[in-house]
């Protein structure tokens, strides 16, 4: 069976640490910014670590052979 290949949008959305943790940026930060409030803009300029079973599920179906 023929290596799977790395999906290329996921490429661009998510980073794999050296410990395997995924980075991605924070979601929520399109429109409607006026409304946030400052806690949420201030946490949501970096990045964040996401959960175990979303890093499992991203790292298997989209990432199979790392970045």
């Amino acid at each position: 069976m023929p290596k799977m290949k790395t999906k290329s949008a996921a490429k661009k959305r998510f980073k794999i640490t050296a410990t395997g943790k995924v980075l991605a940026a924070a979601a929520g930060k399109r429109h409607g910014m006026i409304k946030r409030t400052n806690k949420f803009i201030r946490d949501a300029r970096g990045t964040m670590v996401l959960a175990e079973a979303d890093a499992k599920k991203v790292v298997k179906n989209y990432l199979p052979n790392g970045l």
